[in-house]
């Protein structure tokens, strides 16, 4: 595969995001997170995985690397949120500005640095020399 190949392959997993994020992503997940017993955090975590698998599809990676790094994902994807809303815990936008937008910003690269490392391992699936 080409340069071009995986720079597509992170567009498709940077629209995916913020489809998954910040259009398909409900009130009821949002609020569920944080709270391993509860299906919000859960759900917003495979919407992320399915979404994932789409574009995976769409670049031709093979089917059983495209499971593996779509669950990779879902359990990555899962603790980065569990995490952010575990730490962020009373933070207030508006009495706490920075804390509030570091800790989202902090998120935001989590996310990013795995669509990178899930970009690498779709590019070993599909046979391309790194």
């Amino acid at each position: 595969m080409t340069i071009g190949w995986v720079l597509l392959l992170l567009l498709g997993l940077e629209f995916k995001h913020y489809i998954a994020d910040y259009v398909l992503q409900a009130g009821w997940m949002i609020a569920q997170k944080g709270n391993f017993l509860a299906a919000g955090g859960y759900a917003h975590a495979g919407l992320h995985a399915v979404l994932s698998a789409i574009v995976l599809l769409i670049a031709r990676v093979p089917l059983p690397a495209l499971a593996a790094i779509a669950a990779a994902e879902f359990v990555v994807h899962y603790l980065v949120d569990f995490a952010k809303v575990y730490y962020g815990r009373g933070v207030d936008p508006d009495e706490n500005a920075q804390r509030f937008w570091a800790l989202h910003g902090l998120d935001q690269l989590f996310h990013q640095i795995t669509y990178v490392a899930m970009a690498y391992f779709a590019t070993l699936a599909v046979g391309a020399a790194i």
